[in-house]
């Protein structure tokens, strides 16, 4: 099991030495829960759009620079979540009856496909990895 994204330990060096050697994707890295978790298939999206990683990008190759970067995005993300209610799809409720389903609406690439970029106005792209949907930026977000 990986770290919590908040835990003191998980910076750019602990991201950068769990992901050496591994071949997958960024994103599929970043779901796997073995380096980080908490990152599910929203915040991963969101997380990498925000620190102009494409998705595709082998995880290995991610340069210290990069994972500082994600480091950043990832917990900025999640704050941003925690913040405006969670990102609940499906059947979650709170405590009060209402959906976490607040931050979805702030999005910039999650569920956006084909809409222009907030940033670039290129549409959004959908791809699917390991069976999950990933939103990105084809423009802001570079192999």
């Amino acid at each position: 099991m990986g770290i919590e994204p908040f835990d003191p330990q998980f910076d750019a060096n602990w991201l950068k030495k769990g992901l050496a050697g591994r071949k997958v994707s960024i994103k599929q890295a970043l779901l796997a829960g073995d380096v980080v978790v908490g990152a599910g298939n929203i915040y991963a999206s969101e997380s990498l759009f925000r620190a102009r990683i494409h998705p595709k990008t082998q995880a290995t190759r991610v340069s210290l620079a990069r994972c500082e970067r994600l480091v950043a995005s990832l917990q900025q993300t999640l704050t941003d979540a925690l913040e405006s209610g969670g990102s609940t799809l499906r059947d979650y409720v709170n405590a009060t009856g209402e959906a976490g389903a607040y931050f979805t609406l702030h999005a910039a690439v999650y569920e956006r496909e084909g809409e222009p970029c907030k940033v670039c106005a290129t549409p959004i792209k959908r791809i699917v990895q390991g069976q999950r949907a990933t939103y990105f930026c084809p423009s802001c977000q570079k192999v």
